[in-house]
């Protein structure tokens, strides 16, 4: 049980860090707008195989986060 928790909380910071990097790599370099999407894309398809069939859960936490910085680079409302 202590391993099983262990374990998550491991892939939980992979994820974050993984979410961290991708959101200030969109913010920080010179990429179109669909380079971007596919950067999130990418993030949402490792994010459900560290933790399958929470895609609902992506969406939820991390989606939003994504939608913000894109709109804020793209200046979109």
């Amino acid at each position: 049980m202590k391993d099983d928790l262990l374990e998550e909380e491991k892939k939980l910071r992979k994820l974050r860090f993984i979410v961290d990097f991708a959101l200030n790599f969109i913010r920080t370099q010179n990429i179109t707008h669909d380079e971007a999407l596919k950067i999130v894309e990418g993030v949402k398809r490792h994010a459900i195989k560290l933790f399958p069939g929470k895609e609902e859960a992506f969406d939820i936490i991390y989606a939003p986060r994504f939608k913000r910085v894109l709109n804020e680079k793209f200046k979109r409302s």
